[in-house]
């Protein structure tokens, strides 16, 4: 696990009471996102690049989506006001972003699926930092949170999240995900996460056979979440929590299910689903205002440099 960093990150250069603050915060995904108001002549679908490959979907407080491409690693930033949006970092060959989370001070997380992790600065599209996690073959760095001091990675195909550090120095934290926790080869695993509401661990889900996990971050020793009114999340991706509300994308199925946590985090109950006919195999989501903005990945759909897609809005 080596992280290369061409120069210091942004937040390196912060003070340090600064720091401190940022450190404590519960991860993005929460309810503390952002409660900015969304006028309602602001578009609910907008384009992307034809042949994009989107996957992930990440929004700060400001009204800006970032999207990140499975078919070079480009990130595509549009203006949820207007609909339009622009190549805010080039991609390269061998390059791949899926997950991807903005922190309070402008930086992307993104998870690089081959293995590998990198660091983004959402002003200028410079990349920052990578860090090679694992080995880059029988890895898939899928998706990514943001908690406490670190941001915290899935790894599909091996039962390990690794702990990033938010741009302070420190080493990647390797944690094995144990108890519970059921790793199927051949097929995606670890997918989607998010912090508790307490801030003390995190939710993972499984997307195969579709199974929710609350995990401490002191032990790895997941406990799998019991489910109400629903028998699995099957083909469960994106995560995203607001409070005890927890929003599980569920890409094949073209559907969200919302679920209540109770407090202790150990079953979740199904309040409501979300369709939208605009639903393409939607993977990821996140919050602005009272919309939830998911992309469309396709997966059914032709994968060329002509195929078309999309980001649609629905209500919270």
């Amino acid at each position: 696990m080596t992280a290369v960093p061409p120069r210091p990150t942004r937040r390196a250069l912060l003070g340090g009471a600064a720091l401190t603050a940022l450190a404590v915060t519960v991860g993005t995904g929460t309810a503390s996102a952002n409660s900015s108001t969304v006028h309602a002549s602001w578009p609910t679908e907008f384009p992307l690049p034809d042949g994009f490959l989107p996957e992930g979907i990440a929004i700060g407080g400001s009204p800006y989506a970032y999207m990140g491409s499975r078919a070079d690693g480009a990130i595509y930033r549009t203006d949820l006001r207007t609909g339009e949006g622009k190549v805010l970092s080039e991609g390269a060959t061998g390059l791949v972003s899926v997950g991807l989370k903005l922190d309070h001070d402008g930086l992307l997380y993104v998870a690089g699926s081959t293995g590998a992790a990198r660091v983004v600065d959402s002003r200028t599209g410079e990349i920052l930092t990578t860090y090679q996690l694992t080995a880059p073959t029988g890895h898939f760095i899928n998706d990514v949170t943001l908690l406490g001091d670190r941001a915290w990675f899935t790894d599909s195909l091996d039962a390990v999240l690794y702990g990033v550090p938010r741009g302070r120095t420190g080493e990647v934290t390797a944690l094995p995900l144990t108890g519970d926790w059921v790793q199927t080869p051949g097929v995606n695993n670890a997918n989607g996460i998010v912090g508790t509401p307490d801030g003390h661990g995190l939710i993972v889900v499984s997307s195969t056979p579709g199974k929710l996990y609350r995990v401490p971050l002191r032990t790895g020793a997941a406990t799998e979440i019991a489910l109400s009114g629903a028998s699995d999340v099957a083909n469960g991706d994106g995560l995203f929590r607001i409070g005890r509300t927890l929003y599980v994308v569920q890409n094949r199925l073209n559907l969200i299910s919302v679920f209540d946590l109770d407090a202790g985090v150990t079953t979740a109950t199904l309040r409501r689903t979300i369709t939208d006919p605009r639903f393409d195999v939607p993977t990821t989501a996140a919050r602005f205002g009272n919309r939830l903005y998911v992309v469309n990945a396709r997966f059914t759909s032709p994968q060329t440099p002509e195929t078309t897609f999309t980001a649609v809005a629905v209500p919270v």
